[in-house]
């Protein structure tokens, strides 16, 4: 059992510190390329942290395991009930327009939908399901092009703000590359290593893999959305704190939960009608709380916290 904890424990140091690089590489070129903090925190900062989410699920998927979709699942909870909720504690996060019109409704939609597939297939997704995701997920990366061609419009005025800013890699970009290659690579074996070990505690203690993966998983595979976030609310940049925390729930629910069932037909090994209730449930409530002044004040945060400390309880009890 030690030497699985201490598996567990590599696996986590290099999902996160592979994350690290992976982001800190990506943002950099992409900000050679002129792109607002908004797409950013969309597309590389939200597909680069959900990457240790893509490496868990896909590997616990070929291996059967239900660590796939509570990883999902508690990984999308934690986003929005931990993360935005910490973040906004520490500092109130100003919501774009484009943000609450049409990424978050975006959100509602595909977590009732997901949800409704699972009901409807007794709590397992099928490779057609999968496609219908991955559908839905290129719907998305259309309306993102078309957002990136309108940044275009506005580029001088990014790169003149880029000028402000400060790159780890500085003017070197074959760092940024090399950053972000070497951190995917960490990140990829740091997600075997914790798929190997979660599944291994899950069955020592007899408990479910799926328990296991919305909670210890969850939050280790979430701790890069989380320090992100964090970080660009202290900093000021919002866009990029929210984008954040919502393009990682599109990935997570649209490609990785799809991309898995692909590779393999995912089954629960326990009902999760909790979890997919905390999920959509958190998902309408996100626009309520900022609905009024397009802030999610301290406040917010704080129930937000509280929500996701509920759901904890919940799902110890539940086992």
């Amino acid at each position: 059992m030690i030497w699985t904890l201490v598996l567990l424990g590599i696996g986590f140091l290099l999902l996160i510190k592979g994350a690290d690089y992976l982001i800190e590489g990506a943002v950099a070129i992409a900000k050679r390329f002129g792109l607002s903090e908004l797409l950013i925190g969309l597309t590389i900062v939200a597909f680069g942290t959900s990457a240790p989410e893509l490496a868990v699920s896909f590997q616990a998927a070929l291996k059967g395991s239900g660590i796939a979709l509570g990883n999902v699942l508690g990984s999308n909870i934690a986003n929005i009930a931990l993360i935005l909720g910490a973040a906004a504690l520490i500092s109130p996060l100003k919501v774009s327009n484009s943000t609450m019109y049409y990424e978050i409704p975006f959100i509602i939609i595909i977590s009732a939908a997901s949800g409704a597939m699972f009901f409807g297939r007794n709590f397992t997704l099928g490779r057609s399901d999968g496609i219908v995701l991955l559908a839905f997920f290129v719907i998305f990366m259309m309306y993102i092009f078309s957002m990136a061609r309108q940044d275009r419009a506005i580029s001088q005025a990014v790169q003149i703000q880029e000028k402000k800013d400060t790159i780890s890699f500085g003017r070197d970009i074959k760092w940024a590359w090399i950053a972000t290659i070497g951190g995917l690579v960490a990140v990829i074996i740091g997600g075997a290593l914790v798929v190997d070990a979660g599944s291994h505690i899950a069955r020592s203690f007899g408990v479910s893999d799926m328990l296991i993966g919305v909670t210890i998983v969850a939050i280790g595979t979430s701790l890069p959305e989380l320090v992100t976030s964090i970080t660009a609310g202290r900093k000021g940049r919002n866009d990029l704190a929210v984008g954040n925390v919502i393009g990682s729930n599109i990935f997570n629910t649209l490609f990785i939960l799809g991309a898995s069932a692909l590779a393999s037909p995912l089954k629960a090994d326990r009902p999760f009608m909790m979890d997919i209730a905390f999920n959509v449930g958190l998902s309408i409530a996100l626009p309520l709380l900022i609905m009024k002044r397009r802030v999610l004040s301290k406040f917010s945060g704080l129930l937000l916290v509280a929500l996701y400390t509920v759901y904890l309880l919940l799902n110890t009890i539940a086992g």
